[in-house]
C-alpha cells in the first residue's frame, strides 16, 4: 500500500495483502563484469566490452541496484546502467535530482565517453526523479525514452472525494506521452490495480493520461513477464500503456523484476 505524508511526498510501504495465484517469479542475484565509475547518484556500470562507440544508457530510479543492473544487462548487453537508490518517497527522488547539474555531472563522470540513446526508468517512488528531470529543459531534451513501473501518482484535485488526479503533478508526463505518441520519443507505462485511497493510483493517473490524449484502453488477457497478467493495452506511435492484474505487495514488486522485459518493449 502507498501512504502519503504531505503533498508531493508519497512514501511507499508494502501492502498487507497476500496474493498466491500468480507466479511472482524473481531474478536470482549474480555478479556482473564491467567497469564501475562512481557518480553523485551511485555506481555507473559499463558493459564488459564497451568498445569506443556511443553506449546506450539506462538510468533507473528506486529498487535494489542489482535487480536493475541484471535486468538491463540481460536485455541490453551493450548498455551502461546507473541504478539510483535514494530512499523512500517520490519527494526524496525529486529532491535528489533537483539541481540540473547533477545529471550533467553524471554524464561527465564517464571520462569523455558519449551516451545514447538515454532511457529513464522508475519503479514505484522513482517516478519523482523522472518528473523532476523532465521539468528541466536542459535535461529533458536528451531523454529518449521513459519507463514507469507501477509508479506514476498524483494528489487529487479538490475536493478529494471527486477522485480526479491533479494535472499539475502529471503535466510533464502528459507532454512526454504526446511526444511518444507522435513518434519523437518512447514511453512505456506499466501499472497494477493497487489503490492507495488518499492519492491517485497508477490506474487513475494512466486513465487521466489516456483521456487527455483522446485514446481508449483495449481490454485484453495475455501473460506478461514473470507470471504477470496483462488486462489492458493502449498503444499509439511509440507510446504504450499496459494494465496488469493485482493489488498486493507481490504484484507491485513484480514490476521491478520486469524491468528487462519492459526495456525490450520500449525498443
Amino acid at each position: 500500500m502507498l501512504i502519503p505524508i504531505l503533498a508531493f511526498q508519497l512514501v511507499q510501504a508494502p501492502s498487507p495483502m497476500v496474493e498466491n495465484t500468480r507466479a511472482h517469479e524473481r531474478l536470482q542475484r549474480h555478479d556482473l563484469a564491467g567497469q564501475r565509475i562512481q557518480t553523485k547518484l551511485g555506481s555507473l556500470l559499463l558493459p564488459e566490452h564497451p568498445g569506443s562507440h556511443k553506449l546506450p544508457l539506462v538510468i533507473h530510479f528506486h529498487g535494489e541496484s542489482w535487480i536493475a543492473e541484471q535486468s538491463v544487462r540481460q536485455s541490453m548487453p551493450k548498455a551502461a546502467i546507473l541504478a539510483v537508490q535514494l530512499g523512500s518517497g517520490s519527494r526524496v527522488y525529486g529532491e535528489g535530482v533537483q539541481d540540473p547539474q547533477v545529471l550533467q555531472s553524471v554524464l561527465a563522470s564517464a571520462a569523455g565517453r558519449q551516451f545514447g540513446p538515454v532511457y529513464l526508468s522508475g519503479f514505484s517512488a522513482g517516478y519523482g526523479a523522472i518528473r523532476q528531470i523532465l521539468r528541466q529543459p536542459g535535461n529533458a531534451g536528451w531523454v529518449d525514452g521513459v519507463i514507469l513501473l507501477d509508479g506514476i501518482h498524483s494528489d487529487y484535485e479538490p475536493p478529494a472525494e471527486a477522485r480526479h488526479p491533479l494535472p499539475a503533478d502529471l503535466d510533464v508526463f502528459l507532454e512526454f506521452a504526446r511526444q511518444a505518441a507522435a513518434g519523437r520519443k518512447r514511453m512505456l507505462v506499466l501499472h497494477s490495480e493497487i489503490f492507495p485511497g488518499s492519492f491517485a493510483s497508477t490506474t487513475e493517473t494512466t486513465d487521466w493520461l489516456i483521456a487527455q490524449l483522446g485514446l481508449k484502453r483495449k481490454a485484453i488477457l495475455h501473460w506478461g513477464p514473470l507470471g504477470m497478467q496483462i488486462l489492458s493495452e493502449t498503444h499509439t506511435g511509440r507510446l504504450r500503456v499496459l494494465g496488469f492484474a493485482g493489488n498486493s505487495a507481490p504484484d507491485h514488486v513484480d514490476f521491478l523484476h520486469a524491468l528487462g522485459w519492459a526495456l525490450k518493449q520500449l525498443k
